[in-house]
């Protein structure tokens, strides 16, 4: 396993940079649609996040191949003589683009520290997915975990948390539901992506550049339908800042570098970093925003981040435990 070969340094740098990327895309992204005066279009940002993947994922794939000519080489074998595998990917890019639309709705009507914890129900909504798609099993405390997760999240949303610094209308509600519709297309779309990955030995990078041309074509059609007028006549980069350009630029960053972790960390430090991803969060908000926190938000966080812990801990081989509770039970019993 990569991860058991990956140094204890190299780790905590994905850690860390894993953490900074959420907590920071969360906080910047709420920034640019509660704080900047000109609203850009969310439509044309999930568009170029798309386009910036592609181009980094081609970078990779020309890496991993050592020339143009292997790689274009390769491109040509996964891409244009293979229109089914495109089509595969455009039913995971279809549901991404929603759910990278979903998060612009989100953090335009809920604080980031508040979106940061209610975001952890994709971990009960993968935890389904996964056993309905790949046929897996959890384990007793990770079934703990997910309602202790739901609960938290309960309570954080229980008496809605007010910000002193924001005056831009908010519908908290709208909020909630856009949250929801993104964490099951964060399920299905994760587990589903896992499914093609590991039904062929294609590579990574491959994949995500099959996924990332539909991503475009989806993510394009989504502008002309729900900004294509004001587009039109504003201009595509409309509103756009230095802050826009480094919320697409997390974006993509934190997209490519999933598959990084994914492969070098276990689930404690992904845990882990979600949990920080929280507390940084929390801080940022209370600092740039004012926000006011409450009891119930307290609670439902540090029980969220519990339920994070737990649900990562490796399963217990109870095999193991049988055979020797069985062998001591043979053994004759000494006389006290």
């Amino acid at each position: 396993m990569a991860t058991e070969n990956a140094s204890l340094l190299f780790k905590l740098y994905c850690l860390t940079v894993m953490t900074l990327v959420a907590a920071t895309y969360t906080v910047a992204l709420r920034y640019t649609r509660t704080v900047l005066t000109e609203m850009y279009f969310a439509t044309t940002a999930v568009c170029i996040t798309e386009v910036i993947k592609l181009i980094l994922s081609l970078g990779m794939l020309a890496r991993d191949t050592g020339s143009l000519r292997r790689m274009l080489s390769t491109l040509h074998e996964h891409i244009i003589r293979s229109p089914k595998e495109l089509l595969k990917l455009s039913i995971p890019s279809l549901v991404y683009a929603v759910q990278n639309n979903m998060a612009f709705v989100a953090l335009s009507n809920l604080d980031a520290a508040v979106y940061q914890v209610t975001y952890q129900l994709k971990i009960p909504t993968t935890a389904l997915c996964t056993v309905l798609m790949l046929n897996r099993s959890l384990s007793k405390l990770q079934w703990i975990s997910v309602f202790m997760l739901c609960a938290g999240v309960t309570l954080v949303q229980w008496k809605p948390v007010e910000t002193t610094k924001v005056q831009v209308e908010q519908n908290p509600f709208l909020g909630f539901v856009a949250i929801a519709v993104a964490v099951l297309c964060s399920g299905f779309a994760g587990v589903y992506f896992e499914k093609v990955l590991k039904s062929s030995d294609t590579s990574l990078w491959v994949r995500n550049i099959q996924m990332y041309i539909s991503g475009i074509v989806v993510t394009a059609v989504g502008v002309y339908v729900t900004d294509g007028a004001h587009v039109m006549e504003k201009g595509f980069f409309y509103g756009y800042t230095l802050w826009v350009w480094f919320v697409v630029s997390l974006a993509s960053l934190g997209g490519l570098y999933t598959s990084v972790v994914v492969k070098y960390t276990d689930n404690i430090m992904k845990g882990f970093s979600a949990a920080a991803a929280i507390v940084i969060s929390t801080v940022a908000s209370v600092l740039l925003f004012g926000l006011q926190i409450t009891l119930s938000f307290i609670s439902g966080s540090i029980l969220v981040c519990i339920s994070i812990y737990y649900y990562g801990l490796p399963k217990q081989n109870t095999t193991t435990i049988e055979q020797v509770v069985t062998e001591k039970s043979k053994q004759p019993q000494e006389d006290v």
